[in-house]
């Protein structure tokens, strides 16, 4: 069977599979990309509603340890498609990107929708077809693959299938995981799916809830372990999210699930020692508040001082009791007790999904021959900051590849 023959199956309109789909169409194949939605990209338009962060500009084998026990399975898709690769693809479809002083790397126009637009558009130029509202049910028994359409239920012969269905966060968009069922009643082993990059809850007290939701922290250091991370966070109604919280997610969760709770140490002045601060709060307070004080000699914010407020409750201290170094020593090591992990609906991504074992060096699943996987269905998870986007087009890329390379065997 020659390549131009062949037809392939993509399913999931995300950028796991519409990078496969374009890989396949340049190497002669017909595509048909299958998704339930009613349009291509719908997480993808929503990740770059606060900004594109397409990918990091750190240094190549710092970049690949942010994918943890992941890395040696997704290292040859990463380096084969890396982010230099990524940010001349999205300039040839005519979207330059920048470097942001995070290292981040963003579209100059700052949107998905430019980027989606013209990459739809290079696709239908190159023969890719989409069917939309065509929801994946599985195989039927010839081998098809089986689709629920507003039509009823569809079977589609295809030479190879690449599926690309992510996992299980903001399901609204698509990627609800229905998938797991599926596979696993095809042998194929998938660990569950988990939130990642996701909120904690804390039992905020009454008082703090009201004053501080929404309130960031900024500048400051959290440790769970011997894991630390400096970044911002945000106070919720409900507990606490923001960059440096997912960071730590895979740690806090896996204490939240194991132990049922997780103590996360805040430290709100990261660069001053303890002997520092004792100094700065040793002087005279005279008619201040303490809240002032605290503010004026210490620089705490008020949502700082908030969660000092609340550590002295639990201690059943008064603030006002604490001697300098009492208060010194708080700054940096305010601990918050965290009591649950926020719903996967509502997490950035998934951790958990195809062990990376059942897939073979050009992702397809040694159990299910001429069927590849690709991006976040995979059990892997990386921080925010274009560790997830990266990868997930890195997969997709060597999906294609690999369907190529088994089409031409």
């Amino acid at each position: 069977m020659t390549s131009v023959e062949s037809h392939v199956a993509v399913v999931g309109a995300g950028p796991a599979g519409l990078m496969a789909a374009e890989m396949l169409a340049q190497g002669g194949v017909r595509v048909t990309v299958y998704d339930a939605m009613p349009s291509a990209g719908r997480k993808f338009l929503m990740a770059g509603r606060g900004g594109l962060n397409l990918t990091h500009s750190e240094q190549l084998a710092d970049f690949l340890t942010r994918y943890r026990e992941a890395m040696p399975h997704l290292r040859a898709a990463v380096e084969t498609f890396p982010p230099d690769a990524l940010r001349d693809w999205s300039a040839a479809l005519g979207q330059l990107t920048f470097v942001g002083s995070s290292g981040r790397v963003f579209p100059k126009a700052f949107k998905a929708s430019p980027l989606l637009r013209a990459w739809l558009r290079r696709l239908d130029a190159a023969g890719v077809r989409f069917a939309f509202r065509h929801r994946w049910i599985g195989w039927e028994g010839e081998g098809k693959l089986q689709f629920q359409t507003p039509d009823g239920t569809a079977a589609i012969a295809a030479d190879a299938t690449v599926l690309a269905l992510g996992g299980a966060s903001w399901p609204r968009l698509g990627s609800d995981g229905g998938w797991v069922d599926i596979l696993a009643a095809k042998s194929i082993a998938v660990s569950k799916l988990r939130p990642a990059n996701s909120g904690f809850t804390v039992a905020w007290s009454d008082v703090f809830r009201d004053r501080f939701e929404g309130q960031p922290l900024k500048g400051v250091a959290l440790t769970i372990g011997a894991h630390t991370v400096r970044g911002e966070a945000m106070i919720t109604r409900s507990g606490i999210e923001g960059g440096a919280i997912y960071a730590l997610s895979a740690e806090l969760r896996e204490a939240v699930l194991g132990l049922g709770q997780a103590r996360l140490t805040i430290a709100l002045r990261p660069d001053l020692d303890a002997a520092a601060l004792t100094t700065r709060l040793s002087g005279t307070r005279g008619k201040q508040s303490l809240a002032n004080f605290l503010r004026k000699a210490a620089q705490v914010s008020p949502v700082g001082i908030g969660l000092m407020q609340e550590a002295a409750i639990a201690s059943g201290r008064p603030l006002a009791s604490f001697s300098p170094a009492d208060l010194a020593q708080l700054i940096n090591a305010i601990p918050v007790q965290l009591t649950g992990v926020a719903p996967i609906a509502r997490a950035i991504s998934t951790a958990g999904g195809i062990g990376l074992d059942e897939l073979d060096e050009h992702f397809m699943l040694r159990g299910l021959p001429g069927t590849f996987a690709a991006g976040e269905m995979l059990d892997w998870e990386a921080p925010t900051g274009g560790y997830l986007l990266q990868a997930s087009f890195a997969t997709g890329a060597a999906a294609g590849r690999g369907v190529l390379r088994w089409l031409r065997r």
